[in-house]
Formats: C-alpha cells, structure tokens, sequence
C-alpha cells in the first residue's frame, strides 16, 4: 500500500520513539493557549505506558460494552463519555437505551482503570511535546473502535480515508490511539499510516502500544482496510481549550 517505511513493528517492544515535524498552519486559525498549543509538532509511539495485560483488561471493556450493539458495516464505535454506541445503521445513548442494566456491563474498577490510563498517556504526551500535562484536557470524541471485515453499511463504517484530525475536529490539539490487539496475530491489514509528502509511515498495532501525535495537517493519516479478524483500539483526544474539554466517565 505504498508503505516505505515501518515506524513500529509489532514484533519489537518499543521504549519511546519521537519523530518532530515541522508543524502545519491549522493551529493559527484556532485561538492559541500559550504552554499547550503546538509549537513542536510530531508523532510518537511507546510500548512502556501501558502493558500487555492492562490493555486486555481495557479490551474487555470495550468487548462487553459493544456486545449490546454494533455497526452492521465493518466499523464500531463505543463512547464511555456520550453513550454512544452503534447500533445497526445507526447510533444509540448506551446509558438511557439501557438504563441500569449498564450496572451489569460495567463495574466502578473498569471505570477507575480507564482514568489511570487516559491520565498516563496525558502525562507521556506532554513529557513529549514538552508542555504541562494540566494545560490538556480530554475532548470529544474519545472513543473505542472495533474494525472487522465486514462491508460497509454507511459512511461511519469508511474508516479508512485519509483525513487530519484537527481539520475533522476542530477541538483536537493531541490525539493518541491506544491498540488492544495485536497485528497479524488478532487481524489482518488495519495499519496505521501516516501519510508524508513522497512517502508513508506506518504503525503496526500492539496490544498495550501507544502512539500519540500533534492533530494537525503535518499528521495527515489513515488506517488501513481490515481484511480478516477484528482490531481494535481506543482514541483518546485531547485538546488546549477548556471550553471543548470533557470529564472521564462516570458509572452513575
């Protein structure tokens, strides 16, 4: 797929990686916070954040939470924060579609596992761009992916065009993806790639690996189709605002 080179391979067990690229205009059109808007740009990934068994801990989350619903295309997605769930062709509150019964999914200890490590990949972020982990705060969408093979059923289900996260959300300062399977091992295709002028570089998924990046055009990326087995992931969003920012979620 025009992939040149591999930034992570799923076989190696990365310390920490840290590419810098120049960064894009899309930040200068956005009000700026001094001490948290990108002034360093670049991409990264770490194998040491989160380990192997923490990201199968929050895998099952996400397997239970999706087992209530899911797309009839290839792609679904899961929203602790809004309730989102997909549902068929389209999308349902979890919490009100059902009701208490979410008590039974869900216990306080996946909830508190969740925060501890949305706060450590918060934290690495910032030790990478060099700012305060306080100035980020956590916006929306924040959200579990399950990818199959299936065809797509409706433009949610396209998860695969190109796209720059801060044109697509203009809330978006930081963005990182949290894999919780494994690359050749649980599916196949389902790459990460960015896409740089006259080449692409790619991020083979790992269960427990992190890869975080400015969301600006310097990132433009996409994921690759997923041609068998099922992938899946957490987005985590973070953005310089106050305004756009949101609370972990709460089992009420």
């Amino acid at each position: 797929d025009g992939v040149t080179e591999v930034l992570a391979h799923c076989r190696d067990s990365l310390q920490d990686k840290f590419i810098e690229v120049p960064c894009s205009e899309d930040y200068d059109s956005h009000k700026r916070f001094e001490g948290c808007t990108p002034r360093k740009c670049g991409r990264g990934v770490t194998d040491t954040v989160i380990t192997r068994e923490e990201a199968e801990r929050i895998r099952r989350i996400a397997e239970r939470g999706l087992s209530l619903g899911g797309s009839d295309g290839g792609a679904s997605i899961l929203d602790l924060h809004s309730g989102a769930l997909s549902l068929g062709k389209h999308f349902v509150n979890l919490y009100r579609y059902f009701g208490d019964k979410i008590q039974d999914i869900f216990t306080e200890e996946d909830f508190a596992l969740y925060r501890d490590v949305r706060q450590r990949i918060q934290q690495r972020i910032a030790q990478a761009f060099g700012i305060s982990s306080a100035s980020m705060y956590l916006t929306k969408p924040t959200f579990f992916s399950r990818i199959n093979n299936t065809e797509a059923k409706t433009t949610h289900d396209e998860y695969w065009h190109p796209h720059v996260d801060k044109v697509t959300y203009g809330s978006f300062d930081y963005t990182s993806l949290l894999y919780l399977s494994d690359y050749t091992e649980d599916f196949g295709g389902g790459r990460f790639v960015f896409m740089d002028t006259g080449s692409n570089k790619t991020i083979e998924p790992r269960a427990g690996r992190v890869s975080f990046f400015t969301s600006g055009s310097e990132n433009l990326h996409r994921v690759e189709k997923v041609h068998w087995g099922t992938r899946y992931a957490i987005t985590i969003s973070f953005t310089c605002n106050p305004d756009h920012g949101i609370g972990d979620p709460v089992l009420t």
